[in-house]
């Protein structure tokens, strides 16, 4: 496998009990490139991107990462090789400070104990100044946009060589959507590779390099994501535009 292939899922398959969720979907995110995944409410994009970052184990498939094989690890093994996810629902600690859920997300690498993780706040506390002047504040009584920023800034505390953002837009405003689009592209034009998973195409295509489309558990397009905002069928499903007449 290419180096430059950071991340390589393969026939990946997951199953709740007798449902399959997820059905041979084969994916990879290239060193430094923004990746989306797109696609409806129960498509199966965030099962494939639990069963990718540990939260599920596959049943069948697999899950290559800097060209190591993770199929089976759990997601805290795979946080302390580089991958990493926000996920859907944020799942802050609510009664925690906003602080200690950051102190959190540097756990695999001692919390504040090193100067790298404590220069590695600085920079996360620059990208969010909200979240510097709210350090102290419980990150359950925050806004949604807030424990958004939260949850993000958490994940990059454990220094991703790959973050996986499962539904960044899920219950916020477009104002603060596009606010944290800008930071993702960002974060992504200083290096950090980024899968991002998004029910609302227009924003996630913007700004990736290649997207994929999951429907019913499986892949059912992908491409440049430059190609597949202008592809009619797209369009009409995932963004709402309807096909011109011939």
């Amino acid at each position: 496998m290419s180096t430059d292939i950071l991340l390589d899922i393969s026939g990946l398959e997951l199953r709740y009990g007798a449902a399959v969720a997820v059905r041979d979907i084969s994916l990879s995110v290239k060193r430094g490139q923004l990746v989306a995944v797109i696609g409806n409410n129960g498509a199966g994009k965030s099962s494939m991107v639990r069963g990718a970052s540990g939260l599920v184990r596959p049943s069948a498939g697999k899950v290559m990462f800097a060209g190591e094989d993770t199929t089976t690890l759990p997601a805290n093994k795979k946080v302390s090789r580089g991958l990493v996810m926000v996920p859907e629902g944020r799942m802050l600690f609510p009664d925690q400070s906003v602080q200690d859920n950051l102190i959190l997300g540097a756990y695999s690498h001692g919390g504040l104990k090193s100067a790298r993780s404590r220069a590695t706040l600085d920079k996360v506390l620059d990208l969010f100044p909200r979240l510097k002047e709210r350090l102290n504040q419980q990150a359950g009584s925050m806004s949604g946009g807030e424990q958004q920023m939260l949850a993000i800034a958490r994940g990059l505390m454990a220094e991703p060589e790959l973050l996986i953002i499962d539904e960044l837009s899920l219950g916020l405003a477009p104002k603060i959507v596009d606010q944290l689009i800008r930071v993702l592209a960002d974060l992504n034009k200083a290096g950090l590779s980024i899968l991002l998973v998004e029910q609302l195409a227009s924003y996630a295509l913007a700004i990736a390099d290649h997207a994929y489309v999951v429907a019913n558990g499986r892949v059912a397009r992908q491409g440049p994501s430059s190609e597949l905002a202008r592809d009619p069928e797209v369009m009409e499903a995932f963004l709402g535009k309807k096909k011109s007449a011939a």
